[in-house]
């Protein structure tokens, strides 16, 4: 039995009073089955999922960074207008949060999962650009709190989105 409570650090090192305890931890998470309930969990966070309309969600806890993919910005062409929903809005999975315009198209883009969101990308306003040259990193459209996690299973992995693509 533990004589003193847990500490997870920031990376989600779980220390004892200063102490790295984990060994003990692995040992005592087997012995009671444990692992299968952490795994899961963990796996959810800071992992990218796709859909097949060519959205991103970069999944950071329960913060969901949003946006357009590579392949979506190169088929539109020459990003001339990017239109973002304000903070606070909330969208449940498939509604349209915003449109990109392009010199050849307009299109919505859809919420990959439901949620609030926290941020939006201003950046965007001033140089919507930016989505040509770094779609899925600093071109960003918005960050939503997740709702509801188990959204995520129904969306596709990296390798997943790119045999779609191809």
């Amino acid at each position: 039995s533990w004589a003193r409570p847990f500490i997870t650090s920031p990376t989600g090192i779980i220390t004892m009073s200063g102490t790295l305890f984990v060994r003990t931890f692995a040992r005592s998470a087997l012995k009671h089955n444990l692992v299968a309930k952490i795994a899961p969990a963990r796996a959810a966070c800071f992992s990218t999922y796709f859909t097949t309309a060519h959205e991103y969600i970069k999944v950071d806890g329960k913060i969901g960074t949003c946006g357009i993919t590579d392949f979506a910005q190169s088929a539109l062409g020459d990003i001339v207008f990017v239109d973002l929903p304000e903070v606070g809005d909330e969208f449940e999975t498939g509604d349209s949060f915003g449109s990109v315009e392009s010199v050849k198209a307009a299109s919505d883009v859809y919420a990959p999962v439901s949620g609030k969101v926290v941020e939006v990308n201003d950046a965007l306003t001033d140089n919507p650009g930016l989505v040509n040259s770094d779609a899925e990193t600093n071109a960003w459209f918005i960050k939503v709190e997740i709702s509801d996690a188990g959204e995520l299973a129904s969306l596709l992995d990296e390798k997943a989105y790119k045999e779609h693509c191809e």
